[in-house]
């Protein structure tokens, strides 16, 4: 007598046949409940009990830790992968859900390499909102292919009591604007390709709370009008979930629409490998990427990783691209530098992690024993690594974080090593020898929420400072020629230092222009460089692009160049990461070695002399050039009842703000668009709450760093220097 094959069996079964595999993710603004429809996706297919699916009080089932229950919003993206029939063919749908507070956006930028669709959802009576912007941006960037869900139709019904046509029209506005943020964001080849069309049921819309969806081809399929959804909210609630059961499952609607409008892995590499990973793509390994080759060199690129909280063990989840990932197989982690071998392969049955032998190319799975970072490329022997993951906004508050008791203190580094590891989006400075340690994050409630898991996930008892921000260093103007000589004065290095070009900036912002230190002969770079206006002879100088700043080397005829080239770079990034006014990071400077006098002896040349001279040629440089500091300033959308409207205009001004823009929405409420320095954005949720009796909701649309006033900038400087210790090291120029 036959068994009958187990969801896990089905699962592995269909992993092999690429054409039948969809990778995807749910990405929106906070709150527009893409976990709810994750869980009734998941009931669906047999994963958890339907009563609970969606239901806030329940949990989610992809909320893996208890502040998300506590807080009701998503943390930490999670993977599920289920098993969905159409047309008679059985597919593999990998899913990732994404948080949609914009604290944890970095989630999203990670989960975004490891698919190829996405499935933005929308609320239908609050439209697009600045988040789903930044999502579709993020998505875009990586060459995901959005489709629309157009979700809480019941609010539509229950709370804006509207007829048939008006929820028609809802849905046209909402489409409309969503195709046309596409039109603005994507590349020219997608702008009119991955538009959405709400006839060919790339867009569709329902409740995932009460587990319905529609699209106007399934409508047609099924005869089914607006007005029987409407009749429908008239039946007791027994008899109308079985009437959107049987009538208009959420499950059946969205996966056809993921598997008719989302492409299969063997597609979408084909497209998303150039983007996302530079290397030669004539190579046999560059093939392999391209045809999602599962007899190719293996490439898996770690997007998260989870430390389990019992053993301690990471495993480390993600998509392969090429090659067929096996138990036991020995590894390269290329940004590591290590060989590591593979303990555990794993793939996702429901949101369990299930054991396997072997898992082929163009599957989300998991791999443990191997210790890596979050973007690690993983293969078989070194290669060019995929792209660094970029995030859209970078961490811009800082806590520092100490022990209650300094017997914790070998504990708290290694827990800050963990976190940094599980969260990217964090940055930990680990100060050896003052004993500092810093923690960076994107926001506010993001060093909360990952302080309180240090304390009741990790165990350690830990105190924080008040919210430092990280200020940039600068210079406004060009040095001219400054020298810097060697402590033993046998060594002379000239250059001069510039504002960094706006164009070439922004292409090393977004990730068109890679960072690291470059190669002799680069000639994509160099083509690259002179699209954006850099001379064909300024171009082949480039060195090293770090961190938005850019080293060249213009020296001609120094014969031991080569000898001293490293350190030089090595000088400039320790000048990058911490600058000569107060240690704050530089940003947007251009470099340039013009000329050197080396002592003809390797041995009166060696680090303790190159770094000092380069660190005060190039403190020397700013000082000539300027230097200033630059602040983050955040612009944000606030909604607000009009009879607040004065008061937020009020609040904006005392935080040294700027009003931007003002839109009035219907009769009762207001946008206002404002741009307001990090500094004074401290208990900005709170000072909101209070100041609109609880109405008020403030959404992050941008990140930018401008100069800080001359008014306040020696005040700043003494704060940032009395903080860390430091001695005034010059006056400013500006």
């Amino acid at each position: 007598m036959a068994t009958e094959e187990t969801r896990l069996q089905k699962i592995a079964r269909i992993s092999k046949n690429q054409k039948n595999i969809r990778n995807v993710c749910t990405s929106a603004h906070i709150h527009h409940g893409k976990t709810a429809f994750t869980d009734n996706l998941l009931a669906a297919a047999g994963f958890m009990a339907e009563k609970s699916a969606g239901d806030l009080e329940m949990g989610m089932a992809t909320w893996q830790h208890e502040d998300e229950q506590t807080r009701l919003l998503t943390v930490d993206a999670a993977n599920v992968s289920m098993v969905h029939t159409y047309e008679g063919e059985e597919y593999l749908i990998n899913l990732i859900d994404t948080p949609g507070h914009v604290d944890f956006s970095g989630n999203v930028t990670r989960a975004m390499r490891a698919i190829d669709g996405t499935i933005v959802l929308a609320c239908a009576a609050e439209g697009i909102m600045p988040q789903t912007e930044t999502v579709i941006k993020q998505a875009l960037r990586e060459r995901v292919r959005p489709a629309l869900f157009i979700n809480k139709f019941d609010r539509l019904i229950k709370e804006l009591k509207m007829n048939p046509e008006q929820m028609q029209q809802r849905i046209m506005s909402i489409y409309k604007h969503f195709n046309e943020l596409i039109e603005k964001i994507a590349e020219p080849e997608y702008k009119e390709k991955w538009q959405v069309d709400i006839n060919d049921g790339s867009v569709a819309f329902g409740s995932a709370r009460d587990n319905w969806a529609l699209s106007i081809p399934f409508m047609k399929k099924k005869n089914i009008s607006f007005k029987d959804i409407l009749k429908a909210y008239e039946l007791p609630e027994e008899e109308r979930k079985a009437w959107f059961w049987d009538n208009a499952p959420l499950y059946e609607v969205c996966l056809d629409m993921v598997i008719k409008h989302h492409p299969n892995p063997l597609e979408a590499q084909k497209y998303r490998i150039p983007k996302i990973w530079h290397g030669d793509l004539e190579s046999e390994f560059g093939k392999d990427l391209l045809s999602c080759n599962p007899n190719g060199k293996v490439a898996f690129v770690i997007t998260r990783i989870v430390i389990e909280p019992r053993s301690g063990k990471e495993v480390s989840a993600g998509r392969l691209f090429s090659g067929t990932i096996k138990q036991g197989m020995d590894v390269y982690l290329n940004l590591a530098k290590q060989t590591q071998r593979v303990q555990q392969v794993l793939i996702y049955n429901g949101v369990r992690p299930e054991q396997m032998e072997e898992i082929p190319a163009g599957n989300v799975l998991a791999i443990a024993g191997v210790t890596g970072e979050a973007g690690e490329t993983v293969t078989l022997e070194p290669e060019n690594p995929f792209t660094e993951l970029k995030h859209i906004f970078e961490p811009v508050i800082t806590k520092a974080i100490e022990v209650k008791k300094s017997a914790d203190l070998p504990k708290l580094v290694e827990v800050l090593r963990k976190v940094a590891k599980e969260d990217p989006s964090i940055k930990i400075e680990i100060n050896e020898e003052t004993g500092e340690n810093l923690m960076s994050g994107m926001g506010e409630l993001h060093l909360e929420i990952i302080e309180n898991r240090i304390k009741t996930e990790k165990g350690v008892d830990v105190k924080t400072s008040e919210p430092i921000v990280v200020y940039r260093e600068t210079l406004m103007k060009n040095s001219g020629e400054v020298e810097g000589r060697s402590p033993n004065k046998h060594n002379v290095f000239f250059m001069t230092i510039e504002p960094l070009d706006d164009t070439v900036y922004q292409a090393i912002k977004s990730g068109e222009l890679p960072e690291g230190r470059i190669k002799k002969k680069n000639e994509a770079m160099w083509h690259q460089l002179e699209a954006l206006g850099v001379s064909h002879d300024e171009a082949k100088q480039y060195r090293q692009i770090y961190k938005g700043n850019v080293l060249l080397d213009q020296t001609k005829g120094i014969i031991a160049i080569g000898e001293v080239i490293d350190m030089i770079m090595d000088a400039f990034e320790q000048v990058i990461d911490a600058g000569p006014m107060a240690r704050e990071p530089c940003m947007k400077m251009k470099i340039c070695l013009v000329d050197t006098k080396l002592h003809e002896d390797a041995i009166h040349r060696g680090p303790a002399q190159v770094y000092p001279a380069i660190r005060e040629t190039i403190k020397e440089g700013m000082n000539k050039g300027g230097a200033t500091l630059f602040e983050p300033v955040q612009i944000y959308a606030i909604e607000v009842p009009n009879q607040f409207m004065s008061d937020i205009t009020k609040m904006v001004t005392t935080k040294r703000g700027q009003m931007l823009d003002v839109s009035h929405e219907g009769t009762t409420g207001a946008i206002i668009k404002a741009k307001i320095p990090v500094a004074e954005m401290m208990g900005w949720a709170s000072d909101l709450r209070s100041e609109t009796e609880g109405r008020g909701v403030s959404s992050l649309v941008d990140q930018l760093f401008e100069r800080v006033p001359n008014s306040i900038l020696p005040e700043v400087l003494r704060q940032i220097r009395q903080r860390k210790g430091i001695e005034s090291m010059y006056t400013t120029t500006a």
